[in-house]
């Protein structure tokens, strides 16, 4: 009851309806990003697919959405987030429309291409969180940016609402009438999102052609390497996707913004939420069909299974949060990475039993939800004044772990027939990273322990022209 009531005394610090449409948006836009997951097995059986084939079908959304946060983070410091938002569900709908317009026929290539639009939905992350976030004063942005990227959520329509839907109308079917959340989270977007974030001064077409550019060319690279157009196909042009995207996308930003790619927290926390978040949406987008090859489980109790494990990470993240608030993200992350590391390497050393195995996904899941409340509760104290460009770039980062969490997936079960050896390389992830944020740990407190004093009505510890902590803060 106490921390209930300490959440509700942050909401009413700000804007809630701002923040319940920040909310909305992502979490339905979340649903839609991870459509090709919950499907994937109706669709792997209709076009009988490799399981090459379906960890790259549901990673090209994930990838997507992950270089489009680059795009949409460029785009926040200059326009108004509730304008991005409106685009961004409209660019998502396109694959409905598609659909409709060829009378519910396509082909597998259509899929991947299909599939970048998709990303576009799974890109609010980006806007989202720092457009929730402007509505709020500083010492409630852990639990803050927990509760608006909550909208992880989402996922769980996917798994109990469209398989049992796709099992009596057919996927087809079941993928255009998941464009009704798009149109809802518009309304709400129309009529509550606000965006009180200082905007940059400058050229406000350029960010928005850069978008239009890097989704065209990430549909160019997603049927490319399918087709072998640039001499390039299997595994090895798959794996490509994420560094060629993400070089195009930051090319076209300007040099002002490239610059935070020279600061080593950029690295450390983008590795981080590699694995937090991309172990988060990738695990969510193949679960379905890992559960089917491994448990032989029903379509339907597959995705049963997948939103009772996306219920639990996108329900914990706002206590990840809240946690980073009070003995900071610095600290909280070092242990959230451990819980990780262990799991994954208990999941390599042995295949559990059908029940043992649904617990320790459901601890992984944990983890994995505590760890993304806690990175993204030192985004704001670390970059004050570039927080809708970082959550870009660092939500890009663990997009692009959500796409080697599938497709690396994919690739170990077809050439072992089994997972053990792909959990094994994730867990030596986990344990590198938790090693980098333990050595950097005194340095971070400089700057991830903020208090607010209430007697001064401040934030204690930060500098009032940088907006940088410039002294060390004992708890």
């Amino acid at each position: 009851m106490r921390i209930l009531s300490e959440i509700l005394t942050a909401v009413k610090k700000g804007n809630p309806k701002a923040l319940f449409a920040s909310f909305i948006y992502f979490d339905h836009s979340f649903s839609i990003w991870l459509l090709l997951g919950a499907l994937g097995p109706f669709i792997a059986e209709a076009f009988n697919l490799s399981g090459a084939q379906k960890g790259f079908m549901v990673a090209i959304p994930v990838i997507s959405a992950a270089i489009f946060r680059l795009n949409f983070g460029h785009m926040f410091q200059y326009i108004n987030g509730k304008y991005i938002a409106i685009l961004g569900i409209a660019l998502s709908l396109v694959p409905h429309l598609y659909m409709i317009l060829r009378g519910y026929r396509i082909s597998y290539d259509d899929l991947l291409w299909m599939g970048v639009f998709l990303g576009v939905a799974g890109a609010s992350f980006a806007i989202a969180l720092p457009m929730a976030g402007s509505n709020y004063p500083k010492e409630v942005q852990g639990l803050v940016l927990g509760l608006a990227a909550a909208g992880n959520i989402g996922a769980v329509l996917d798994g109990i609402l469209f398989p049992p839907v796709a099992r009596i109308i057919g996927w087809e079917h079941t993928f255009v009438l998941s464009g009704i959340l798009l149109l809802i989270a518009l309304v709400f977007v129309v009529l509550w999102a606000s965006d009180k974030t200082k905007k940059n001064e400058g050229n406000k077409l350029y960010p928005v052609l850069a978008f239009f550019a890097t989704v065209a060319f990430m549909v160019v690279l997603a049927l490319s390497f399918q087709k072998g157009w640039f001499g390039i196909t299997g595994n090895a042009g798959k794996l490509l996707i994420p560094i060629l995207g993400s070089v195009f996308a930051i090319a076209l930003m300007p040099l002002a913004f490239k610059k935070v790619f020279l600061e080593r927290d950029t690295w450390v926390l983008m590795l981080a939420y590699s694995i937090t978040f991309g172990g988060f949406v990738g695990m969510s987008s193949y679960i379905a069909m890992l559960l089917r090859d491994v448990y032989s489980v029903s379509k339907v109790e597959a995705g049963a299974l997948m939103s009772l494990f996306a219920f639990t990470g996108a329900m914990i993240r706002p206590l990840g949060g809240h946690i980073a608030d009070k003995v900071s993200g610095a600290t909280a992350l070092i242990y959230f990475l451990g819980g990780i590391a262990l799991v994954n390497f208990l999941f390599a050393l042995f295949t559990p039993p059908l029940l043992l195995g649904i617990l320790m996904f459901l601890a992984l899941y944990i983890f994995y939800g505590l760890g993304n409340g806690a990175i993204f509760q030192l985004v704001p104290h670390r970059w004050p004044y570039q927080t809708g460009l970082m959550t870009g770039i660092i939500g890009a980062a663990g997009g692009i772990g959500g796409f080697y969490l599938p497709t690396v997936n994919g690739i170990v079960f077809e050439a072992t027939g089994a997972y053990n050896l792909a959990f094994a390389l994730f867990g030596a992830i986990a344990v590198l990273c938790l090693i980098i944020v333990k050595i950097l740990h005194a340095k971070w407190m400089e700057w991830a322990y903020v208090r607010y004093d209430y007697e001064k009505e401040k934030l204690v510890g930060i500098d009032p022209k940088s907006g940088r902590v410039v002294m060390e803060i004992a708890g």
